[in-house]
């Protein structure tokens, strides 16, 4: 086997451990920030969105500095020092005493945060231009299968053993991803002993700014939407369904719902992506998410959503892998951990302000309302990438096909 599949298997593997780990606070951290103290409901909201957020803002502002790490030094090592700096703070959030503590914590883990990001890093660069765009599909899937797992695993090992199971649970995961990594992962990296260029000198160096920073901003607006209503998921089931006694368990099938069908369809629109260009893939699936958004707000069950969930699961599925695969294909191996560091600030400040920003709609105006935000949103960015990217990306990538 190739060097390249062995290490998109293992980073696969790698990346489905990472996001099984973060993914399992999202249906609880709600129940977890009311016993720490918050009872109130619209604190309630207010502190998940905080605390989920936290993460990200942080995060989003040493990526580039870790990417600029990566570019010099190679990817396995970042791929390491995530994994096991976040094994040991996560498995240290089962012990916080008070809602402050937990989002110092979750800024700590910001600092050291970038596995998956790493993942997609190394296999983009060590992939063919042809294959890129099933490569990142089929990694994106062990982040999707260890999101549709991760809210199931918390979920119910918060109501069999309790919150600190939740998070020591997690540092377990990380520490496997961490040895997964250390073991297996081989890169042919040459360390460099030049200067690395400066951001604007990047800037001067990509053949195409306009499709770059276009996919930066899609990746943000994705994020923002996503995680807009992901903290307030658990409030939302609650309101629908005040009597359920499994209401932890029930919120995360309905995380997990939009993680399946994403994990189902993204290799397979990641081959189509390869075939008839991604650009046409980002579209049509911006579209599509805006649409199905709109619907969740009417639903009278949780079932309802579950299955709206499910469908938004498959648009949003095909966004990041094929974003991934249009920045692959216009940029150098050489500045590849910069762009997609770049690119991962993009999608951690979305998730951010997506937090917040759906954590205050909801405690001011209504849940409901942040799944209309959220659909507007989507729709706007696919007016604007059609407008801006869709008919350039067209032409170049009908020119690279082969001709007879």
């Amino acid at each position: 086997m190739e060097i390249w599949k062995r290490n998109l298997w293992i980073c696969w593997l790698g990346s489905f451990a990472t996001s099984a780990a973060l993914s399992q606070i999202a249906p609880v951290l709600p129940l977890y920030i009311d016993k720490l103290g918050m009872h109130n409901l619209a604190d309630i909201e207010m502190w998940s969105g905080i605390a989920f957020g936290s993460t990200t803002l942080i995060a989003s502002i040493f990526s580039p500095f870790w990417g600029k790490i990566a570019d010099k030094y190679g990817r396995k090592p970042m791929l390491l020092r995530a994994s096991f700096g976040m094994s040991i703070v996560l498995a240290s959030m089962g012990f916080v005493q008070s809602v402050y503590q937990l989002v110092g914590l979750r800024m700590l883990m910001g600092t050291i945060s970038g596995f998956n990001s790493g993942a997609i890093t190394l296999i983009a660069t060590q992939a063919s231009k042809e294959k890129a765009g099933w490569a990142l599909g089929t990694l994106s899937t062990g982040a999707v299968g260890g999101t549709l797992l991760g809210p199931l695993i918390g979920g119910y090992l918060v109501e069999m053993f309790g919150f600190r199971a939740v998070f020591l649970s997690m540092g377990s995961l990380l520490l496997i991803a961490f040895l997964l990594t250390f073991f297996f992962v081989q890169e042919n990296f040459t360390r460099t002993t030049k200067p690395l260029l400066s951001f604007r000198e990047i800037c001067h160096t990509l053949p195409d700014k306009q499709l770059i920073f276009a996919m930066f901003i899609t990746t943000f607006t994705l994020q923002l939407a996503l995680f807009s209503i992901e903290p307030v998921i658990t409030i939302y089931i609650s309101t629908l369904s005040p009597n359920t006694a499994h209401l932890a368990f029930i919120s995360g099938l309905v995380f997990a719902s939009s993680g399946l069908s994403s994990m189902l369809v993204a290799p397979r629109l990641g081959k189509l992506a390869d075939k008839v260009g991604a650009h046409k893939v980002i579209l049509i699936a911006l579209f599509a998410a805006s649409f199905l958004f709109i619907p969740q707000a009417f639903v009278s069950n949780e079932w309802q959503l579950m299955g709206l969930r499910f469908l938004v699961g498959i648009a949003t599925g095909a966004l990041l892998p094929s974003i991934n695969t249009m920045l692959k294909q216009s940029i150098s191996s050489d500045i590849a951990g910069r762009i997609f560091s770049y690119n991962q600030t993009a999608q951690f400040l979305g998730m951010f302000f997506g937090a917040v920003f759906g954590g205050q709609i909801a405690a001011h105006l209504g849940i409901r309302y942040v799944f209309f935000m959220t659909s507007i949103l989507l729709f706007v960015n696919g007016l604007w990438v059609h407008h801006n990217v869709y008919k350039k990306a067209s032409l170049e990538f009908e020119h690279a096909l082969p001709h007879s």
